[in-house]
């Protein structure tokens, strides 16, 4: 068994909340290794920024907080710490302009995410942190923290850890949630969070297969969105079901208004005009002046089709098998308890180790605010650990890492 220096704190995980815990303790002095169980760090957060990468919601704290429903209380300080402004101060700190979308929705000019981490990861190394890949946590042996790497099991026994190891969705890329099995006292299950709903669909659907839906609002109990959706082969899909989703995950029934912007009246009198000789498909294609698709799902959940259409119109009851399965949802919603940790995100009961992102039970709507959320609990628990590992400085007692 040979040893060597630890650093002063160990994170466990290389994501947004665990970079930014790194930034913080780096930031106040400390030595830092960040270990990631894959061959490179933000795999997730790279993905997410394919299409776009929205970083925040340019809105006010209190409007923003509302989107973390029975979480805004417990998150509330967190996010107030390191707000929507802060969010994008930060991001432009690393040289990314920013623009701000029609419905408030914050993008880096380039879009994509990998300007930013890149930025990001060369200020880091600037601070000195080093990164370890393909270092993945085994959990505890006493004080020892235990790690699977490429030269075999590793025990170091850091100052302080911070745990970012995301929830459990998208495996491919990171976020298999097994680190629970470490914690399991602590964890409420995992659910599937900003995700699609399968539909059996038939036959006559195949021709929209791919296709959004765009101008509709979907509606589940107190919940509502006026985002799109997508007829995908699995079922329906896209940011406008993601919004309501963790109410028809709780057995709400989802409802699609196909005309948002006419009343029910206005939908029939324009229902009520000459026929003549015109198939049902035409008229409604005609009268309504809408796409196939939206024709497509009214013919698809409601068979035969009553004689006033416009109620349904209004609220077409949606008909689904559930949510799909988890690994191909956004996010997740389960993970460690927040009534685990203190005010500072440290485990009640393993002082010096702290847990931050997607991996503790929180959920909120894609819009910019997972990965605030992300950023924000990640800084917090990076100076949590920072102020503690300063409160100890007087009898600090060096770590060591070992292997075995």
């Amino acid at each position: 068994m040979t040893a060597e220096n630890a650093p002063d704190a160990l994170v466990i995980g290389a994501g947004p909340a665990g970079l930014m815990a790194a930034e913080a303790l780096a930031g106040a002095g400390h030595s830092v290794l960040v270990a990631e169980a894959k061959p490179s760090p933000a795999r997730k957060f790279l993905m997410a920024g394919k299409s776009g990468l929205n970083l925040t919601k340019a809105e006010g704290i209190e409007a923003f907080l509302t989107a973390y429903g029975d979480c805004a209380a417990p998150l509330e300080e967190v996010l107030r710490a390191f707000d929507s402004e802060d969010v994008q101060n930060w991001a432009r700190g690393l040289g990314q302009p920013l623009f701000t979308g029609s419905t408030g929705r914050v993008f880096p000019e380039a879009m994509k995410a990998s300007p930013l981490l890149r930025a990001w990861l060369a200020r880091l190394d600037g601070l000195g942190v080093r990164i370890m890949r393909r270092w993945r946590w085994q959990g505890w042996d006493g004080d020892a923290v235990l790690m699977e790497t490429p030269e075999g099991l590793r025990r170091l026994t850091p100052r302080a850890t911070v745990l970012a190891c995301g929830g459990a969705s998208w495996a491919r890329l990171g976020s298999d949630g097994a680190w629970a099995a470490h914690l399991l006292d602590k964890v409420v299950p995992f659910q599937p969070a900003n995700m699609g709903f399968a539909v059996d669909w038939s036959a006559h659907m195949e021709r929209h297969i791919g296709q959004p839906v765009k101008g509709i609002a979907l509606h589940a109990k107190d919940t509502a969105s006026r985002g799109e959706i997508v007829i995908s082969r699995a079922g329906i899909e896209g940011g406008g079901i993601y919004e309501v989703s963790r109410a028809v995950r709780g057995g709400a029934p989802l409802t699609l208004d196909l005309m948002p912007d006419l009343t029910t009246e206005e939908i029939r009198q324009r229902l009520t005009r000459k026929r003549g000789k015109q198939s049902m498909a035409n008229h409604l294609r005609k009268a309504l002046k809408w796409t196939p698709e939206k024709q497509a799902l009214l013919m698809e959940f409601v068979r035969p089709l009553p004689a006033d259409l416009a109620p349904l119109i209004k609220a077409l009851p949606v008909t689904h098998q559930g949510p799909l399965p988890m690994d191909q949802a956004i996010s997740t919603a389960g993970g460690l308890r927040l009534d685990a940790l203190d005010g500072t995100l440290m485990l009640r009961d393993r002082p010096g180790t702290f847990a931050a992102g997607e991996m503790l039970d929180w959920e909120a709507p894609t819009g910019g605010y997972l990965i605030t959320a992300c950023l924000a609990t990640g800084l917090h628990a990076g100076r949590g650990a920072a102020a503690w590992l300063e409160a100890r400085n007087d009898g600090k007692a060096e770590g060591c890492l070992s292997s075995e």
